[in-house]
């Protein structure tokens, strides 16, 4: 069999920081774990998964809070590295942020030119500090495994060793292999940061219409303001100065 073609990853990789860890960089796998709980209380079965995740080989594992920022990090550290061609998602969902449901989401179906993660019932589930050739790349190089709900370590390093073989190999229902390097270059970029709450922003066209409305009214007001101002009379103080300098 031929050799199975590595590559380096970009300089500044991985670019975006968060709550992961960093193994070999040229594992054909990285590995998400949903954390439903407040980064302050992560149980220890979910570190002992990201723990499980990087000493099993995968190049990346960390956990996954939002279904807007965060995956927007991670779509950034991945495209960074093209050694990086499966996803495995695991650990309960979150019920709140569907965060998992978001992710597999966006890996099967794209967004839609709102930005918008389709298919998937997550809240807010907008990417809006990505650009489109970020969410494309990222789909076109990794395929998601979906172990959502899962939280045993054997599976998971089952699942990643599953990744490191040269020949198709079944697990669960996926047939899995390195199939080496993504053939172009890796891309480096961070998010933009632009928007920082997504839930904020309008989720459709009439909440829009809304938006505008409203920014057109403030600016109205604005300028009469400031109308007013250039136009406001010399109060009687004003005038009695002046007729003290004559």
């Amino acid at each position: 069999m031929a050799d199975i073609k590595k590559i380096q990853p970009a300089a500044d990789y991985p670019p975006e920081e968060g709550c992961y860890l960093r193994g070999n960089d040229y594992s054909p796998v990285a590995v998400v774990v949903i954390l439903r709980w407040r980064r302050e209380q992560t149980p220890p079965d979910i570190e002992k998964l990201v723990r499980v995740g990087v000493e099993s080989g995968a190049a990346l594992s960390g956990t996954l809070q939002t279904e807007n920022i965060g995956i927007e990090k991670i779509i950034c550290n991945v495209i960074a590295n093209p050694n990086i061609r499966y996803l495995l998602v695991c650990g309960p969902e979150s019920p709140g942020h569907l965060v998992g449901d978001a992710l597999l989401a966006l890996s099967k179906n794209g967004i839609d030119q709102r930005k918008r993660i389709i298919g998937t019932d997550a809240p807010t589930p907008f990417l809006f500090n990505v650009q489109p050739e970020f969410v494309k790349r990222f789909r076109d190089q990794i395929t998601a495994i979906d172990l959502v709900n899962e939280g045993s370590p054997e599976v998971i390093r089952q699942a990643v060793w599953s990744c490191y073989q040269e020949k198709p190999t079944l697990f669960g229902k996926y047939e899995i292999y390195d199939p080496g390097a993504y053939p172009d270059e890796p891309l480096s970029g961070k998010i933009t940061w632009k928007i920082t709450q997504p839930s904020m922003e309008p989720k459709n066209e009439e909440e829009n219409k809304q938006r505008r409305k409203i920014q057109n009214l403030m600016e109205r007001i604005r300028k009469t303001s400031e109308k007013r101002k250039d136009i406001a009379p010399e109060s009687d103080t004003d005038k009695s100065s002046k007729g003290k300098q004559k």
